[in-house]
């Protein structure tokens, strides 16, 4: 095998957006597929969910949405982040992606290439309610609704929904999540107000639909709950929810040897033998998104066995303490998966390192080749 591969299941994704779509009732489903579909391969992704029916793509930047376009698909797709002058946004208003609004500049450049195009741009205007990232403030948001009603009188634009993103929605009872509740339907009756009424509202994501299931509203924005790990550790596992892992990160040995009590490991010595043992190298490191934060941290899988990262991680290699079991080069290693053969997951990692299964899956580079099974693969 190569020194390292991420393996995907298609049908892994498949079976989560079966539990996704029980639980979102009546909503409409957005595959969110940014950063490369959180490290699992946006057009590979992307195919998978709309053979399985999902009506909505997400995306952050108006560049992947393209990406899908020239990939084939031509249903509904959503962005939502730019700066001022991006080209790719005159070209997503030709090509019938929706974007999202929430400065009167940007409603500006989306108006513009609708003129330009002789068409309507599809537009979800998106309110800050309080996670205070994107979105219209309550200062702001008077004059978007009126440039926005401008550009609709004019044919510039068409408002297909109005939006949110939650601080805490994947916390159950959180305070936050009924404020900002609030401010959105505040922030809805001002837009009925100035002529805006689209039929579609969407607020919630993955921890949304478990932990606050009345705020499905018409649309939930789906993420890692697709790639089969937990919103947040308050939710319990993947498994807890019932969903499965997607991604297999595997890779074989590339070296091992015997070594002595005090045998000192990896750069700045941070970690020594205690007795003698066997030392197994990975060839994995940094380079390829293996987090340096799980150094002496994350345990991964020799032939079925648990067996701990000691010492600093490397650029491109680390290495596992054996003990006693009996390895060599070429014995097969699983640095996470699903778990059902004992392996770690990507959520044990990320519990490991303080951090969210999120990041351990995506920051996965491009060193690492993608392998499909399951599902169209």
């Amino acid at each position: 095998m190569t020194r390292g591969v991420a393996e995907v299941d298609l049908s892994a994704i498949a079976a989560n957006l079966d539990v996704v779509a029980e639980r979102a009732g009546d909503a409409q489903v957005m595959a969110v597929v940014k950063a490369d579909a959180y490290g699992h391969g946006m057009l590979p992704v992307s195919r998978a969910a709309r053979a399985h029916g999902v009506p909505w793509l997400g995306v952050a930047l108006p560049a992947e949405a393209l990406a899908l376009r020239a990939d084939g698909d031509a249903g509904r797709v959503l962005a939502w982040l730019w700066t001022p002058g991006d080209p790719d946004v005159d070209a997503c208003v030709a090509q019938g992606i929706d974007l999202s609004v929430s400065t009167t500049w940007a409603l500006a450049e989306v108006a513009a290439a609708a003129r330009r195009h002789g068409t309507s741009a599809r537009v979800h205007v998106k309110v800050d309610t309080g996670l205070s990232r994107n979105g219209a403030g309550p200062a702001e948001w008077p004059d978007v609704l009126a440039a926005v009603a401008q550009a609709g009188a004019e044919g510039a634009v068409d408002v297909v929904a109005l939006w949110t993103h939650f601080a805490d929605a994947d916390t159950p009872g959180a305070g936050s999540v009924a404020a900002q509740r609030t401010r959105f339907a505040d922030a809805v009756a001002e837009a009925a107000a100035a002529g805006l009424r689209p039929d579609l509202q969407h607020l919630s994501n993955s921890g949304g639909l478990w932990a606050h299931p009345d705020l499905r509203a018409g649309l939930v924005r789906i993420g890692i709950a697709m790639y089969g790990l937990t919103p947040a550790p308050a939710l319990g596992t993947g498994a807890d929810l019932g969903l499965v892992p997607a991604m297999t990160l595997r890779s074989a040995l590339a070296n091992t040897k015997a070594v002595e009590p005090g045998t000192g490991v990896s750069y700045g010595h941070t970690w020594s033998t205690r007795a003698a043992t066997t030392l197994g190298l990975v060839p994995l490191g940094y380079a390829d998104g293996i987090p340096r934060a799980g150094s002496d941290r994350v345990e991964v899988a020799v032939a079925g066995q648990r067996h701990r990262c000691v010492g600093r991680v490397a650029m491109d290699q680390f290495v596992v303490d054996l003990g006693r079991d009996a390895a060599e080069a070429g014995t097969p290693v699983v640095l996470f998966g699903p778990g059902y053969s004992g392996e770690p997951t990507a959520d044990d990692w990320a519990h490991a390192m303080g951090t969210i299964g999120y990041e351990i899956v995506t920051r996965i580079g491009p060193r690492v080749p993608r392998a499909y099974v399951g599902g169209a693969a």
